[in-house]
């Protein structure tokens, strides 16, 4: 397809004079949006919210020097191309902690792990379901996770029509199918205070395996910060502008999110590795971003 002049001098910001001074060099400038544009587009169809960090982290890494773009022209490229996302809220509880059975301690508020399987977090959260389009009427499924905290891979997930202790039962199972026994006794299980994970059906499997049962002590989600950030990248990230009409068009979209969020997503918080790379990791994995938290434990370790 032929462009006219003046339009790609217009889309460029450039006079007509210009382009005629440096014309193989807009030429080619243009040629480069174009792939970004197109490979942005292609992230975004299996990741519609993924920001704009992890999309230019992931172009450099996949093209190299031969498409090289910095990051203020990607980022650019994202405004001026009208690419931005915009992310909705809404809100359901999933959390009854108004109940009768034993509540277990915070074991990991100190801990900083430094190794995959050694503190696993887990969470529930919504995902609604359009049940009748013309008045706009939802009900919901829920999302259990199981996320290994040092590698932020999601090990385990169920989607169940209700909050029934069976789904995060399911989740579990997945989990603990991935791992030699071995590997997963003494690891600590992390989650909030609700009913479905201080079922004796729930702690009594994961004592059989071994595993140091953690909670939180509060409503406040810092104290499970790894999962509830996993829950929101799923719903408000890979599933941003998805409309389910039924749980099994949840359940496949799922399949497929935790896919690509497992092995391509790159992660600020693992330096730039997906996942799957940071399980072949120990030690300290560096953060694009600064964490306050562990900034105090490492002060207070010293």
């Amino acid at each position: 397809m032929e462009y006219p002049i003046i339009s790609m001098c217009l889309l460029l910001g450039v006079s007509k004079q210009a382009y005629y001074k440096h014309s193989d060099k807009l030429l080619a400038n243009l040629a480069k949006e174009s792939f970004a544009v197109q490979y942005i587009k292609e992230v975004r169809s299996k990741d519609p919210g993924i920001g704009g960090n992890k999309l230019w982290s992931m172009y450099n890494r996949l093209f190299g020097n031969d498409y090289s773009i910095g990051y203020n022209h990607f980022y650019d490229i994202i405004d001026r191309y009208n690419l931005k996302v915009r992310k909705r809220k809404s809100r359901v509880r999933t959390t009854d902690s108004k109940h009768g059975l034993p509540l277990y301690c915070n074991l990991i508020k100190d801990i900083i792990p430094d190794r995959p399987t050694q503190v696993w977090v887990s969470d529930i959260t919504y995902i609604p379901i359009v049940s009748d389009p013309c008045n706009d009427d939802y009900e919901f499924c829920f999302l259990s996770l199981i996320t290994d905290y040092y590698t932020k891979e999601i090990i385990g997930y169920s989607i169940g029509e209700s909050l029934e202790t069976i789904h995060t039962i399911k989740a579990l199972d997945m989990a603990l199918a991935n791992y030699p026994i071995s590997t997963i006794n003494g690891l600590i299980h992390h989650s909030d205070r609700g009913v479905q994970y201080a079922s004796y059906i729930y702690t009594d499997k994961l004592k059989q395996y071994g595993i140091k049962i953690s909670m939180t002590e509060s409503g406040d989600p810092k104290d499970n910060a790894v999962a509830e950030r996993v829950n929101n990248t799923i719903k408000n990230e890979l599933f941003m502008n998805k409309v389910f009409f039924n749980i099994e068009d949840v359940r496949k979209s799922t399949s497929i999110a935790i896919d690509f969020y497992n092995n391509e997503r790159p992660h600020m918080s693992l330096d730039g590795m997906t996942p799957k790379e940071a399980a072949q990791y120990q030690g300290q994995i560096n953060k694009k971003w600064i964490s306050y938290r562990e900034n105090a434990l490492k002060k207070i370790a010293v």
